[in-house]
This record gives C-alpha cells, sequence and structure tokens, in this order.
C-alpha cells in the first residue's frame, strides 16, 4: 500500500496543494462578493481537486482509525487534512437552494476529519452532541443547556481560541523552514501536526456554525409552510352608517325631524330592528311574538304599551315644543354675536 501511495504521491501531492492553494485565496477575500462568478469557480475548482485527492486517499487507504500515529509516514500526515479542507470549501458554495444539502455535507467532512483524528490522539476534544454516534445525540432540540454547561462551554471556547492563535504564530515561524527543504522528517512531522491541531479548533467552530444556521433554516421552512393562522372569526363587511337622530319614541322623531330636515330621525326600537337585520345584534332581546299574532296586532300591542308608559307632562311638552318650531324658525333669536 505504501507503494502505491509514494507512486501516486506526486500526483497527490499537487492535487492537495491545488486545492488548499485555492482555499487560502479565498480566505483573501481579493473579490468584494463571495457570489462573484470569479471566487465560484475556484470554490469549484478546489472542491473537484480535493474530491479528487481524497478519493486517491481512500483508494490507497492510507489511514485507518486502529492505526497509531506512529505508523502513519510524516510525508502522509498532510492528507489528514483533506476532508477539512473539502468541508470549508463546501461551505463556500451560494447556492441558497441547496444550503441545507451544503451544511450537511459539510458537516459530514468536519465530523470525519475531526473522528479520525481522534482515533489518531491528535488533540484532546469532544464532539457536538449532535454528531451521530456521540453521547447526548438525539437530546430535544429545545433543550435549555445548564448554566454549569454553558460556562464549561465558553471556556473550553476561550480556550480552543488562545490555543489556535498560539498554532498559527507557530506555524507561521516555521512555513518558510520548511517550504525551504531545510527541514529534517522530525521538523515536518511537527509542522503537518501543528496543521492538524490547528484545523481541529477551525472544524469544531465550524460544526457550531453549521448547527446554529440549519436550526434558522428549519425554523424558516416551518414559517413558511405554516397556514396563515386567522386571528378571529371572520366578520362581514358592514356598509357605513349614515348620519341620523335617535330618538326615545315616535313622538320625539316628529320633534326632531321638523327641526333637522337635513337628517333623518329612527327611533330606538326602529335602529334596533335595522340592526337585527343586518345581523350585527341578536334577535333574542326583541320582544317575542306569541303563536299566531300578525305584525298589526304587536304593533299595535307595542303601540298601547308605550303610551301607557309616557309620561302625560313630558308628551305636552313635545307637543308645544313641536308648535312652536313650526312657528319659529331655526336660528330664531340667536343675535347676540352677530357683526
Amino acid at each position: 500500500v505504501m507503494a502505491e501511495a509514494g507512486a501516486a504521491g506526486p500526483r497527490l501531492a499537487e492535487l492537495l496543494a491545488a486545492g488548499r492553494r485555492l482555499w487560502e485565496e479565498l480566505e483573501a477575500g481579493a473579490e468584494p462578493s463571495s457570489g462573484a462568478p470569479a471566487v465560484q469557480d475556484k470554490v469549484r475548482q478546489g472542491l473537484e481537486a480535493l474530491q479528487r485527492a481524497a478519493a486517491m486517499v481512500a483508494q490507497l487507504e492510507l489511514f485507518s482509525e486502529n492505526e497509531e500515529l506512529d505508523e502513519v509516514a510524516s510525508a502522509d500526515l498532510k492528507f489528514l487534512l483533506l476532508p477539512a479542507l473539502l468541508g470549508a470549501l463546501t461551505l463556500k458554495q451560494v447556492d441558497l437552494s441547496r444550503r441545507q444539502q451544503h451544511l450537511e455535507s459539510a458537516r459530514d467532512h468536519f465530523l470525519h476529519f475531526l473522528k479520525l483524528c481522534r482515533s489518531y490522539g491528535l488533540g484532546t476534544f469532544q464532539l457536538p452532541p449532535s454528531a451521530p454516534g456521540e453521547e447526548g445525540a438525539g437530546s430535544p432540540p429545545g433543550a435549555q443547556p445548564s448554566l454549569v454547561a454553558m460556562a464549561m462551554s465558553r471556556n473550553a471556547k476561550i480556550e480552543r481560541y488562545k490555543q489556535k492563535k498560539e498554532l498559527e504564530n507557530k506555524l507561521a515561524s516555521m512555513k518558510s523552514f520548511v517550504e525551504s527543504g531545510k527541514a529534517d522528517e522530525d521538523q515536518i512531522r511537527e509542522f503537518y501536526i501543528l496543521q492538524i491541531q490547528k484545523w481541529i479548533s477551525t472544524s469544531l467552530e465550524e460544526l457550531e456554525s453549521i448547527e446554529q444556521e440549519m436550526v434558522i433554516l428549519k425554523s424558516r421552512d416551518v414559517a413558511r409552510q405554516a397556514p396563515a393562522a386567522p386571528h378571529g372569526p371572520s366578520r362581514p363587511a358592514r356598509a357605513p352608517v349614515r348620519p341620523f337622530i335617535l330618538t326615545r319614541d315616535a313622538a320625539q322623531a316628529r320633534v326632531f325631524g321638523a327641526g333637522y330636515p337635513g337628517l333623518p330621525t329612527m327611533t330606538v326600537d326602529d335602529w334596533y330592528e335595522q340592526r337585527r337585520r343586518q345581523g350585527i345584534v341578536s334577535g333574542q332581546s326583541v320582544p317575542q311574538r306569541a303563536p299566531g299574532v300578525s305584525d298589526e296586532e304587536l304593533q299595535k300591542q307595542q303601540q298601547e304599551k308605550k303610551e301607557e308608559e309616557d309620561d302625560e307632562e313630558a308628551l305636552q311638552k313635545a307637543r308645544n315644543w313641536d308648535d312652536w318650531k313650526d312657528t319659529h324658525p331655526r336660528g330664531y333669536g340667536n343675535r347676540q354675536n352677530m357683526g
């Protein structure tokens, strides 16, 4: 197997170098927009190169979860980074219609990389609880983490950030020395292991971001699929109400109607009957008709009842007011504030 790896080594190394170079150019951010055609062309080319390299690594069986780190040749260590680079480039795709698919694919790449690193003892870390096969998987999505767990997670993030910065500083100081060809095998091995450890931190960060984005996408899909909830029973459209004078009885209707010919008059009973016909109020409080009683008889009964209830003095005042209105036009006597 190692002989085959050596024979295919230069080609495999070229594919890895090409994919990594394209990723570094994308990270430098020369283009203003991640959706620019030039950017997406680099993403596509980088993914193609890394996918070919990953297929070759799988065919050559360079890595196994059952072997020790010492069994891996120093020159082959750099190929451990392939899944992590694939995950990073997959996230740089901008096709929104396939975003969910890209997130799941990137998550699989990062998890593959982290599990392989853990099997080789490269770093001590815990995979996210949502990772398949990990403890805590399947916990309710709405479960609230405890304060202790949150504090531990925050401390772990701070520590991870510090370690990542230290690793980047070491790598920056060693890069030119290793690339010049002057480094021995132990130095090369240390350089590759530091790169792997840096990508472990990056992968853990990206997995957290992926989980958060997937929650947002899921809630957005649920909101789009849910029918609009009614805000209550629909009410029939009401016709606009014309202004009118509401009176207690027919006698007042005659009096007020004479003084305001532009406005119609309506008694309380007429108004209530009109509202009942429109369906705005129920007819339960309307006087119930006895079986066999005609409209004329019901109206006569109601009129007799009104006349009995009307106060004689109030009726007389209404009649006197009616007579006075007949002989005095509107505005009569109001001369004090004129010119």
